[in-house]
């Protein structure tokens, strides 16, 4: 290294050291305010779905500016956290980002045209994230043991895909005649996320049964678990919703329909196990809990839980779930203001 280079790498944890340690998953404030927001426009509650979203294009704004000036700053940290294991997979929050507050926008605002815009940036982002990344965790010579290398985050990669699914489905009446051809890859990417998620999940159930589990390894993307399969069932319902404007998903509407309740049950499945392993990790184990970014992975799950389940109820006509997503409104809303108040006074302490 040369004298004159190595003051300036001294300087950069110095100058923005938040910005160079920045985690790849830190677009799960996007996601998890935007089905917050989405979730309380669906159910009715008043005065809060577009606060929201008016606070949620700020956050996206804001990381943006931060991933790129990271990108700039820090390329070499940026770069090695798309070669690790456990971080190179966060970066599918940027898709979901995406897709989830296009979502937003156009559920509340109507912002067709800005919704489609981000539709389309949410596709070129999946399609460039998930070949660089699964392509150099592939390749790449020195890998982690298999109970250090997979954790709940990988299953980002499912919720990426089915961002797209979702806002997808509810555009592809704005492109008139091209509505079908919309849909079929908004079909595509639905039934290629689900079997990403059974690749995955098989390999997190099998680390979870059969590997010691420490509190710190259920960390807060455990519960994308849930979430991962609770935007599959969305976007199911999506597709159900929009099928009369495709030919293809009309004859296909039962195998559809199956599909999703099976997703659905699945996300049901994972709440209740969910619950008991945060006890055994905080209660039982005394795990400290206390701000960190990644539990904006763990609202997410919350928020999709709670709009999935409206949207079951509306295209299946399953009235028996109708008081879930009435009660599960306001558990996603406590815990997103929890973890709201855990980022100000992380900021705050910062400052100071």
């Amino acid at each position: 290294m040369s004298p004159a280079a190595a003051p300036r790498h001294a300087e950069r944890p110095v100058d923005l050291p938040a910005v160079a340690t920045m985690h790849p998953a830190s677009f799960a404030l996007v996601m998890a305010t935007g089905i917050v927001s989405i979730a309380c426009e669906l159910l009715g509650v008043p005065g809060i779905a577009q606060p929201l979203l008016w606070l949620n294009i700020v956050f996206y704004a804001a990381l943006w500016g931060l991933t790129l000036l990271r990108a700039i700053r820090f390329r070499e940290r940026l770069l090695a956290d798309v070669a690790h294991h456990g971080r190179a997979v966060g970066f599918f929050t940027m898709v979901a980002a995406t897709c989830v507050l296009g979502s937003q926008g156009l559920l509340i605002r109507g912002a067709w045209v800005e919704a489609a815009a981000l539709w389309v940036f949410g596709i070129v982002l999946w399609a460039v994230l998930t070949y660089t990344i699964f392509t150099v965790l592939t390749v790449k010579s020195d890998k982690p043991p298999f109970a250090d290398g997979i954790n709940g985050g990988w299953l980002i990669a499912v919720v990426a895909a089915q961002s797209v699914s979702v806002l997808g489905a509810q555009l592809a009446a704005g492109f008139g005649a091209s509505a079908p051809d919309i849909l079929l890859f908004c079909l595509g990417m639905w039934l290629g996320g689900g079997m990403l998620y059974i690749w995955i999940i098989s390999l997190i159930f099998y680390r979870y049964t059969f590997f010691a589990m420490s509190p710190s390894d259920l960390a807060p993307p455990y519960w994308i678990n849930m979430g991962a399969v609770a935007i599959s069932t969305l976007a199911g319902t999506m597709l159900l919703a929009a099928a009369q404007r495709s030919p293809l998903l009309t004859e296909l509407v039962p195998f559809i329909k199956g599909i999703t309740l099976l997703f659905w049950s699945t996300a049901t499945w994972w709440v209740p196990m969910l619950i008991i392993l945060g006890v055994w990790r905080h209660v039982y184990r005394r795990f400290p809990l206390r701000y960190d970014p990644l539990y904006w992975g763990a609202v997410f799950p919350l928020g999709m839980y709670t709009a999935c389940t409206y949207r079951v109820t509306q295209v299946m006509s399953a009235r028996l779930l109708e008081w879930i997503p009435h009660v599960f409104i306001y558990i996603a809303l406590a815990a997103w203001t929890v973890t709201l108040i855990g980022l100000i006074h992380q900021l705050v302490s910062r400052r100071r």
